[in-house]
């Protein structure tokens, strides 16, 4: 068996990963290949791994190389997070740069003409990932990691429809944190299910896993209450501020807390809005949730947003320690042991080719699911219909989804501005031209193959 990390220099992906792996034992005595272009890095991890083994006396052959079509020979498994260039030069200017021409994205990173240029900057380099993998070891699993999570597998599937392609994203885990705390409920005594487009997906179904009652109306009664004072990340970065310390680390557990938040709301008046207007309760917080939404410049907590980006740099850019630890993280190796140990069990969200798992939207989109995990792999969950007022919001997005993925596959920057004026974030067209090639001045290395 073997499993390649596609980006394994980053220290939180290798280092998380490598723990999430050695804690498993479906995968004892695997071959692991570290890939990654920066080859400092790599050796780094490498050589931490290897004392790792040794001290633990764990039984692996370990690997590093920056040769991505000989790290693919004879791969299984392939789990890739990735991105490219300064990530936060990059995202300052897919976040600022529409801002200044008047466009009021409340975030730049998946959705909106932010998401758009990040969509096609990455877009590229992991079709040329999955091109090397289909061509060396077509029946390898891929599980991606990077955003923006629905254009690059839509666009994936679109140029490698027989890829086993699947996006992994682990903002579903706040249900988790929320759900237990605010009906004084166990997880494991609760099931529930969320669907959308990634990070703007809503719970749709909650029941109590032994009688089977539902539990959705319990939500709607005790939301308010519960998220008035709910910790977010201006409290986070308020607390950094004052130690200099910030103990978080993005992983799908997003942990417990009994404090009480110095703001209103923190980080999820959109949640509170969708619950008053829709009666749906988003899976995620206003960052993210809020790319999607031409009025969400209304609603979010603007400072939440703004004290999260902060939060979110210094957690990818503070100096950690070389540690791999004995933990599970995240969910892709979860999901290898129960394909592999044909587990048959549910996992609560994947992105995935729709194909009618959610109606009434386009056949070609991704979309964020639950899926069924057993021998056959990773199958998504059919759900039940929709509510017509959410799905009207994600079928006015899914065209920018299409003009993305066309124009990353054809290098073609008139659908790329088409993308931007069939986004419904942006509300003028005579300045997105102007927009677009200061975008593409700045990051020609990138955005340079658009013709």
């Amino acid at each position: 068996m073997k499993i390649v990390l596609v980006g394994a220099g980053s220290i939180q992906f290798g280092y998380g990963t490598l723990g999430d792996i050695f804690v498993s034992n479906t995968l004892i005595g695997c071959e692991i290949t570290l890939l990654d272009i920066n080859a400092k890095a790599l050796e780094v991890v490498l050589q931490t791994t290897k004392d790792f083994l040794a001290k633990h006396r764990l039984s692996y052959t370990v690997n590093a190389t920056t040769d991505r079509r000989a790290a693919f020979q004879g791969a299984d498994f392939i789990i890739s997070s990735i991105e490219v260039g300064n990530r936060f030069q990059l995202w300052d200017e897919d976040w600022k740069i529409p801002l200044q021409y008047g466009v009021h994205q409340v975030y730049g990173e998946n959705g909106g003409p932010g998401g758009v240029f990040h969509s096609l900057r990455i877009g590229k380099v992991i079709l040329d990932i999955v091109k090397d993998a289909m061509e060396i070891c077509p029946d390898a699993w891929i599980f991606n990691y990077s955003n923006p999570m629905t254009a690059i597998c839509t666009t994936v599937k679109r140029a490698y429809p027989e890829a086993k392609f699947v996006g992994m994203c682990h903002e579903i885990g706040w249900l988790g944190r929320w759900l237990p705390r605010m009906l004084d409920r166990k997880l494991e005594d609760m099931h529930f299910r969320a669907a959308g487009l990634n990070h703007f997906s809503c719970m749709l179904e909650l029941t109590d896993r032994k009688t089977g009652e539902d539990l959705y109306p319990l939500v709607r009664n005790k939301a308010e209450a519960f998220f008035e004072r709910e910790p977010g990340y201006s409290d986070l970065f308020d607390e950094y501020r004052k130690t200099g310390k910030l103990d978080a680390a993005e992983r799908f557990h997003k942990g417990e807390t009994d404090s009480k938040s110095s703001y209103d709301w923190a980080d999820r008046r959109l949640v509170q809005f969708m619950l008053k207007q829709y009666g749906l309760l988003p899976i995620t917080v206003d960052s993210h949730f809020g790319e999607y939404l031409s009025w969400a410049w209304d609603v979010v907590d603007h400072r939440g947003i703004l004290d999260f980006y902060d939060v979110y740099k210094i957690m990818l850019s503070q100096e950690v320690p070389h540690e791999i630890h004995l933990q599970t993280a995240e969910r892709v190796i979860p999901i290898i042991d129960g394909i592999l140990g044909d587990a048959n069990y549910e996992e609560a969200a994947v992105n995935l080719q729709n194909n009618g798992l959610i109606e009434d939207l386009p056949s070609w989109l991704a979309v964020e699911v639950p899926a069924m995990i057993n021998k056959d792999g990773v199958t998504g969950i059919k759900m039940k219909p929709v509510p017509k007022g959410f799905l009207a919001l994600l079928r006015s997005y899914a065209g920018v989804y299409d003009l993305t993925a066309e124009a990353i596959i054809h290098e073609s920057k008139a659908y790329a501005m088409q993308a931007l004026l069939a986004n419904p974030v942006v509300n003028q067209a005579l300045p997105l031209e102007a927009m677009f090639d200061r975008v593409i001045s700045k990051q020609e290395k990138w955005l340079g193959y658009l013709k």
